[in-house]
């Protein structure tokens, strides 16, 4: 019999906090949520104030009956579920099915799974916090409410199997509008003027910018602008008229919030959000090092910039023995007004651990996520990177022209550590010429150069987080089940790193938009964010926001299934013809994207996927050469006779002209391109 019994989620997380506890305490998982909403209908009795009808989560039968039998046998019961709403919930389904008294079942967290930060939650363990759970029944049944009512609207009218979500649908908005506002762009036409100049003295060149006259800001929109100014500098002097040295500092970013670490694990590492999740959960949870399981970082849904003294303390140190005490700035960083602030930033919890220490205990990916999350950390509580600047204005002729350099004069965090940006970074030394006042430069070339707009980017997956961040849209813990949701429904897809929304999206979109308004709107759905974190801090009854929720809500539902009862959304044609009945083929979706299908299903059950053609003929025997996709989503070429005929296939798209052998692409062939399972043979 087990003095104590320690439940948490994961195995991983057993492990590591086994080691931590003496012989008479068991430690167990849950492997996460033991009871949930039945999938088979709404599991919500409306009648009865909305109600949750929670079952057993089918298969883990046993794993309860053993849960039990563990409680009733232990002294005292501690569940330390992930510190957050959803683990305060798990712990609250636990308490309610493991049939022990009250007195003797607690709960405890810990925002690391450290020794100290262990033995301190037992001690200090703590009723349930009822308004955490029903912050989380209040997302759970208000998101089961609007996906089980409006998801059947979808399947009559689109196709089966889909499904609308309050987040998910307003970021494929953001997604689609996005896409709409790439697509009406008109650019405009602009120009500028780069003069280089050289400083006699020194026989350095520069450039300088064309900005205005006579201290007027002029823009430049053709060619005619432009000539007008070329003649009249041409032979004019350039002389130096204003000086300005300075210095300028760049401040560390904080430490990791889920959202920053996502955004930079994308930009630096190349990971997917669901990937860069994933890797984070197994650091948390503990990695077997020689010392036993260890927990490399804090907790990773976390929406706070703030750190524990005793983090702070170390990272002073560490920071003064490695790099020097001029590097050392002990920093606090304003964490956002909407934030929780229930834990402390993401950061390393063993600080003495380095990446390089410890890298041959980790998968190549977890190295990588932890080593950006302890530079991350350390930088962050580093001093700034100083720049000597000079910034100068030039006349030429009554012509303003302004140049401007800096130069790194000390690296601080720099030594370490540099935020990734989604735009190009200037170039950090591009210091000019000690230049002084009313100095003659001498024009070696004028070059105008003519530009045109450009419209918005496409989101990636950072910048999409980017965007639900500062919307208000969703929390930490949403964006990357949100994200691959949409990725998974084919609303969305990626092409390289961007998100684009397909035609089912757009569809789905359409259809949200002219009939859900509000489900759809941005501002509406972060203010039910606000009311979850109200409900949270017990300022709010949870029913009572459900129920404000719903009745509009309901109206607006059976408003629109009338509404659209007798309309029918036409598959777009296409000019395929069936082989089989002689009908044009209309365009369907399925699992794996767009394909044609006869319109005279179930009569005719022909259907074919769509084969995307290029304009180039095939380098080996002329024929058309077709695109393909391989398992992981890329892009092939191959021959249409291919293999039958003709052995053209690459990763590459081929050329005009370009010669082509087996040889030559041997890497092609070695990496099996496979699709559905098959593979091409040497």
């Amino acid at each position: 019999m087990a003095d104590k019994l320690i439940i948490v989620e994961s195995p991983a997380k057993a492990n590591t906090i086994k080691k931590f506890l003496g012989g008479s305490t068991k430690v167990v998982a849950s492997m996460g949520h033991i009871r949930d909403l039945p999938k088979s209908k709404l599991g919500i009795d409306i009648e009865h104030d909305f109600e949750p009808e929670y079952i057993n989560i089918r298969g883990k039968g046993d794993l309860i009956k053993s849960l039990k039998k563990d409680a009733v046998s232990a002294k005292m019961v501690y569940l330390a579920t992930d510190p957050d709403r959803e683990g305060e919930a798990i712990a609250w389904h636990l308490a309610n099915i493991l049939n022990v008294e009250d007195d003797k079942i607690t709960r405890v967290t810990f925002n690391e799974i450290t020794k100290t930060a262990v033995q301190k939650a037992i001690k200090e363990s703590r009723n349930i916090d009822i308004n955490l759970v029903n912050a989380q029944q209040a997302r759970r049944i208000l998101d089961r409410i609007v996906g089980y009512k409006i998801s059947p609207v979808l399947w009559k009218k689109v196709k089966r199997g889909l499904s609308a979500g309050r987040v998910q649908s307003v970021a494929v908005k953001l997604i689609v509008d996005r896409e709409e506002e790439i697509e009406s762009f008109i650019p405009e036409e602009y120009w500028n003027i780069n003069v280089n100049l050289l400083d006699e003295k020194t026989g350095k060149d520069f450039i300088a910018h064309f900005v205005g006259k006579s201290s007027k800001k002029i823009e430049l929109h053709s060619k005619d602008d432009v000539d007008n100014i070329l003649k009249d500098i041409k032979n004019a002097k350039y002389i130096v008229k204003e000086v300005k040295k300075g210095e300028k500092k760049r401040t560390p970013a904080p430490p990791f919030t889920t959202s920053t670490m996502q955004q930079e694990a994308s930009r630096k590492i190349n990971f997917t959000l669901k990937k860069t999740m994933s890797v984070a959960q197994g650091l948390y949870e503990g990695v077997k090092l020689p010392q036993g399981h260890t927990g490399l970082i804090t907790y990773m849904r976390t929406d706070s910039t703030r750190i524990s003294n005793e983090a702070r303390d170390v990272a002073k140190e560490v920071i003064n023995r490695i790099y020097g005490k001029e590097y050392y700035e002990n920093r606090f960083y304003k964490t956002s007004k909407d934030a929780q602030d229930a834990h402390e930033a993401i950061r390393p919890t063993h600080i003495e651990l380095t990446p390089d220490d410890i890298k041959e205990y980790l998968s190549t990916d977890q190295y990588k996520l932890y080593k950006l999350i302890y530079n991350r950390f350390l930088a962050s509580q580093m001093a700034p990177a100083i720049y000597d600047t000079m910034n100068v204005s030039i006349d030429a002729n009554n012509y303003d022209f302004k140049a401007s350099g800096q130069s790194l004069k000390f690296k601080g965090f720099m030594a370490l550590y540099v935020e990734g940006s989604d735009e190009k970074e200037p170039d950090e030394q591009t210091m000019i010429p000690e230049l002084e006042l009313n100095q003659e430069v001498k024009l070696k070339k004028i070059d105008p150069k003519q530009s045109f707009t450009e419209p918005p980017s496409r989101y990636t997956e950072a910048s999409l987080v980017k965007a639900l961040e500062e919307k208000g849209i969703g929390r930490p813990s949403t964006y990357s089940p949100t994200i691959s949701t949409i990725l998974d429904r084919f609303y969305i897809k990626k092409e390289q790193k961007q998100l684009v929304p397909t035609d089912l999206g757009k569809v789905v979109n359409k259809l949200l938009v002219e009939n859900f308004a509000d489900i759809v709107n941005e501002e509406f759905t972060a203010n039910i964010e606000t009311d979850f974190d109200k409900i949270a801090e017990g300022k709010e009854e949870w029913k009572k926001i459900v129920r404000e929720f719903y009745n509009p809500f309901i109206k607006e539902v059976e408003k629109v299934e009338k509404d659209l009862e007798h309309v029918e959304i036409q598959d777009e044609v296409s000019d395929v013809v069936c082989e089989n009945c002689g009908r044009l083929m209309v365009y369907k979706y399925g699992r794996y994207g767009k394909f044609l299908a006869c319109p005279g299903f179930p009569e005719c059950k022909n259907a074919k996927p769509i084969v995307e053609k290029i304009d180039i003929p095939c380098p080996v025997c002329g024929k058309t050469v077709i695109v393909k996709k391989s398992k992981r989503g890329k892009k092939f070429y191959v021959c249409e006779d291919n293999p039958e005929k003709c052995n053209y296939i690459s990763w590459n798209k081929p050329k005009k002209g370009e010669i082509w052998t087996p040889e030559e692409n041997k890497k092609t062939v070695k990496k099996k391109i496979t699709k559905k399972g098959t593979k091409r043979k040497k």
